[in-house]
């Protein structure tokens, strides 16, 4: 609706980009197997033209565009015409654009001088914060185990069926959805190299009663290429974020290359960082912003007794201390920004959602709660204490020792990696990151800096401490008190094999993986602050 006032004209503006409410699904295609249901065998068949694909390769290795082209979908045979499929991921898409080069889709070519394959990274490995440990040295677990549980990807135009890909079910076919979906997320990584640890979060965290993605392994072949296994997952949309308590309230996505700053109190400045899920019309980002100004600009004491009347506080402790213990250093204060801010309408509160767990299982495995699990523990080569890396000190302590390593970069690193950024990292890394806060503006550079002000004030907290302390307790025993993160973890290899994964490759990423978590439930156990 456009009117005009004389000279003037004035447009409805609306904050985002995303779906508004009145694009209702029309057309929800039921199918015989529910989608993520882990028990049973999925399947999914991807046919399109050749020519579409090469011209849509090309454009995204000039200039990084990822465009839609039409595909028909057959998943665990029901046969859906002209979906949609695009490829999904910054610089998890790196290999594809070649020579590491920037831009959407790329990485960030390293320094002069600087080792390839990883950033120049503060020796502190993390973010400054109160009597916390430093970056912890890499973990053996992960997809394919490489560097501590990231995987550098390999992708190749010759090999779609490897490729991650976004499936949007009415992109060309309005008002239709499979299941109540939309979209569904294909990740990277394929038959032996399926994220395990990626699956093996998701199913963990259903534990914590937040809002989590569903996931299942599926085969996939694409044209007439070979039958690989696959982890789908779900991807947060218009569906997911309504399907949130009961609705009524507004879901935000953090952007990879958005910040935390204050930007004054234009909406348009803050489209960068976050994404509106639902409500497009109704709702905007003032929410957001309002809490991003008094997160920046609260001192320490009004921070503390204000908390609560900005952020489900409860809710924020069991992410943060979820994170931890995950061993996820991609979270809301890592480089993906991977989190999600959901805004009760009843309550005016947030509270904070995970999302996109790839790079969990990456850290020191003996990493208690007041440690860090900085970018070095996620790049460090090798088994944190398995490798004699950890520096641990007295573990019924939360023992706070950390690693010496040249130049900023963490020890272990293994020699010949490959050029760019590993797996994971999004695009515009900047060369040199930061240790300091993120949102405080230090650090700068396209991807924005390391930390973020509402979980780093929320940790430096005393007040605030007990808090977290409860639901990290909590949650270990969930995890691995209870022994439900090995069980977890057989099971999910057995749902990988029935998609047809396998092979000395899958049982050494299981194996890998294995090892992590019982490192990690044994020295947890060992830690008071913990058990206590």
């Amino acid at each position: 609706m456009v009117y005009f006032f004389g000279d003037a004209r004035v447009s409805p503006y609306v904050t985002s980009s995303s779906r508004v409410e009145a694009d209702a699904i029309t057309d929800d295609v039921h199918g015989t197997v529910d989608l993520y249901d882990t028990s049973v065998s999925h399947s999914i068949q991807l046919e399109y033209d050749q020519t579409d694909f090469t011209k849509m390769m090309k454009e995204f290795r000039e200039d990084g565009t990822k465009d839609y082209i039409e595909a028909d979908l057959t998943i665990d045979g029901v046969y859906l015409e002209d979906v949609g499929i695009r490829l999904k991921g910054n610089s998890t898409l790196m290999s594809l654009r070649g020579s590491g080069q920037g831009g959407p889709g790329g990485g960030r070519t390293m320094p002069e001088g600087a080792a390839q394959g990883a950033p120049d990274l503060p020796q502190d490995g993390g973010t400054g914060s109160r009597d916390r440990g430093q970056g912890n040295g890499g973990g053996p677990g992960g997809a394919g185990g490489a560097m501590g549980g990231i995987t550098q990807y390999n992708l190749s135009e010759k090999k779609p069926e490897e490729l991650p890909w976004l499936v949007k079910v009415d992109e060309f076919i309005e008002g239709r959805a499979y299941q109540g979906e939309r979209e569904i997320s294909l990740r990277p990584g394929s038959k032996g190299q399926v994220p395990v640890n990626e699956a093996l979060s998701l199913s963990l965290t259903d534990s914590t009663g937040q809002k989590n993605e569903r996931y299942a392994f599926t085969s996939m072949q694409v044209n007439n290429r070979p039958v690989t296994t696959r982890l789908m997952v779900e991807s947060p949309d218009t569906e997911y974020a309504e399907s949130i308590g009961d609705g009524d309230g507004v879901l935000y996505k953090a952007r990879a290359g958005g910040s935390f700053d204050y930007q004054g109190d234009d909406p348009s400045d803050y489209e960068d960082s976050f994404k509106q899920l639902n409500k497009v019309g109704s709702q905007d980002l003032s929410p957001v912003m309002k809490l991003i100004k008094w997160a920046n600009q609260a001192s320490d004491e009004e921070f503390e007794k204000e908390l609560d009347q900005y952020v489900d506080v409860e809710s924020l402790a069991t992410y943060v201390a979820a994170q931890n213990l995950l061993m996820n250093f991609d979270d809301m204060a890592g480089p993906g920004k991977n989190y999600l801010l959901w805004y009760d309408l009843d309550t005016r509160k947030f509270s904070v959602l995970g999302w996109d767990h790839n790079l969990t299982f990456s850290g020191d495995a003996t990493s208690g709660p007041d440690d860090d699990m900085g970018m070095g523990g996620a790049l460090g080569g090798g088994g944190g204490a398995a490798n004699g890396q950890s520096g641990q000190g007295d573990q019924d302590t939360g023992g706070q020792g950390a690693q010496s390593a040249p130049s900023g970069m963490p020890e272990g690193m293994p020699e010949g990696m490959p050029e760019g950024p590993p797996e994971g990292m999004p695009e515009g890394m900047p060369s040199g990151m930061p240790g300091g806060q993120g949102g405080q503006g230090e650090g700068g550079g396209p991807g924005g800096s390391m930390g973020h002000p509402l979980k780093e004030r929320f940790l430096d907290s005393d007040t605030l401490d007990p808090v977290y302390k409860t639901a990290y307790k909590e949650l270990y025993e969930k995890f691995y008190g209870s022994g439900n993160a090995l069980k977890a973890l057989n099971d999910i290899a057995e749902q990988a094999g029935r998609a047809g994964a396998g092979g000395k490759e899958l049982d050494s990423a299981v194996e890998k993986l294995r090892t992590t978590v019982t490192e990690r439930a044994e020295a947890l156990s060992k830690n008071k602050e913990v058990t206590g």
